[in-house]
């Protein structure tokens, strides 16, 4: 089923700065990945039901899968994606590449939005797991990975909208967009969080506003720069010798929007920077 999801969805447009929520609600649940962590979450949840005992150890374990994998996804989002050692490695420059370094190259192409099944689902897995079988045995267990499943998919989907090129009315929502967009357009060393900026508030890497930090000469290309391609040029032969540093690559014709922090939405001009005008918002992840 998955072979014949993948082909279903690679024929759909994926330029998020053209679509709208209808749209991408329709090409989201069909992404391969997004249709296995539902399935396993409805899994999750049959194992729940068949071996329930007590509600409170599951309300805590389903609690922990809440409360852990976004703390993890925020470690591997701020130590891992965003460190500066994948890219050096042979063996992981590709994967770097795929999973973090396009998606900053081109915050609208939805294609590198995502993540793959194969490396999502173990640390979901390792994240919600242990903690919900310490917590709650068996049934502990499968409402924590059930929970973190479908934070999950609610992060995926949220980190989707984050990038439509539209003007949302609903304060959180909008909120939440600017801080993700001033992730890719201002600095890349805050606002690590998708769905909630909880952890960046705990740890100390929130900022409200592009005045609060630097801009970072590093938003664009994670610290690839053109001297780093040069002593490690695995993910530019990748990406077919193209990289960009004073701008995100441009989706076909299509020209990016950059928001700030400051603005619920802004332009980006030829250098990549934001302006400070309002409008409908755009590109970003």
């Amino acid at each position: 089923m998955n072979a014949f999801m993948l082909r279903y969805w690679n024929g759909r447009a994926h330029d998020l700065g053209k679509m709208s929520l209808g749209q991408l609600a329709r090409t989201f649940f069909t992404y391969p990945a997004i249709v296995s962590y539902l399935l396993l979450s409805a899994i999750s949840f049959g194992v729940l039901a068949v071996t329930f005992r007590a509600i409170v150890p599951v309300l805590a374990a389903a609690a922990a899968g809440w409360l852990l994998w976004p703390l993890v996804w925020y470690v591997l989002h701020r130590f891992v994606l965003h460190g500066r050692f994948l890219f050096k490695i042979p063996f992981t420059a590709r994967l770097w590449k795929r999973i973090h370094f396009d998606h900053h190259q081109d915050p609208f192409d939805l294609r590198v939005l995502f993540g793959a099944v194969h490396t999502t689902l173990p640390p979901i897995a390792l994240a919600s797991i242990p903690a919900g079988y310490l917590i709650g045995a068996v049934p502990g267990a499968a409402a924590a990975f059930c929970v973190a499943l479908l934070t999950t998919c609610l992060n995926e989907f949220v980190h989707c909208v984050q990038h439509l090129n539209v003007d949302f009315k609903w304060g959180l929502l909008r909120r939440l967009r600017q801080l993700h967009l001033a992730h890719h357009f201002h600095s890349e060393k805050g606002n690590f969080g998708i769905a909630d900026m909880m952890w960046d508030h705990v740890l100390g890497t929130f900022y409200a506003s592009a005045a609060d930090i630097p801009r970072s000469p590093t938003v664009y290309n994670l610290g690839y720069t053109a001297e780093a391609a040069a002593k490690y040029p695995a993910v530019l032969l990748a990406s077919l010798g193209q990289r960009f540093d004073d701008g995100p690559r441009r989706f076909a014709r299509t020209n990016p929007v950059a928001p700030t922090a400051d603005n619920d939405a802004g332009h980006a001009n030829d250098s990549g920077n934001a302006n400070d005008r309002g409008g409908d918002s755009g590109r970003a992840a």
